[in-house]
């Protein structure tokens, strides 16, 4: 059964943000791969290997997903285990969805992720980050 991973970008202010940063981390990647640092490899491996995505917190809001590609355990020049997964680059925007602050990642069920969102015909496209999140703290969203 697939499962998902919830995590904070953290210092970042809007998914044009994400999206410059990562592409930034992809050019000084010799193969162009993009990878998510942690300390800790999650135990549900296999869950996430199977369809399962990074849903990323912007501002208080799960705003967009990356599919998870491959997980693996690494040691850095110090001797310290750490853990990169793989994402594909492609950013899928997902329906608004509030959430409160955390640390690290956090396991996210299927049935508890927000859904996809079709660009061209969804109203959350056109309003600018400031307003959307305004709108869902008031709860009108």
């Amino acid at each position: 059964m697939t499962i998902h991973l919830l995590r904070m970008a953290v210092g970042i202010n809007s998914i044009a943000e994400l999206i410059n940063l990562q592409k930034r981390r992809r050019q000084t990647n010799p193969d162009s791969k993009l990878f998510n640092t942690t300390r800790n490899v999650p135990k549900r491996l296999d869950e996430l290997l199977d369809g399962g995505s990074i849903y990323w917190v912007v501002k208080r809001l799960i705003r967009v997903r990356q599919e998870i590609i491959s997980v693996s355990q690494e040691i850095n020049n110090e001797g310290k285990k750490y853990c990169l997964i793989e994402i594909d680059p492609k950013q899928i925007r997902v329906e608004p969805r509030t959430q409160k602050p955390f640390q690290g990642w956090r396991y996210l069920n299927i049935e508890d992720a927000p859904g996809d969102i079709e660009l061209r015909s969804s109203p959350e496209a056109e309003l600018p980050e400031e307003m959307l999140i305004e709108l869902k703290e008031l709860g009108l969203m």
